[in-house]
């Protein structure tokens, strides 16, 4: 998908020295798949105590 946004200047270039990415396309990416990463996360940690684990690790 296309589209333009307005992304604050300091941000991004601390966002590409810390993460070691080349472009803001692949730092606006890992951003979003990690805003997904985490979220799914929160609905997991929803579940904790609610399931019923059969078996040894």
């Amino acid at each position: 998908m296309r589209t333009n946004i307005v992304i604050d200047d300091k941000l991004m270039s601390t966002a590409i020295k810390k993460s070691g990415l080349k472009t803001k396309k692949e730092v606006v990416e890992e951003g979003l798949k990690l805003l997904v990463r985490v979220k799914n996360q929160a609905k997991l940690k929803k579940l904790k105590g609610k399931l019923k684990w059969k078996g040894n690790l």
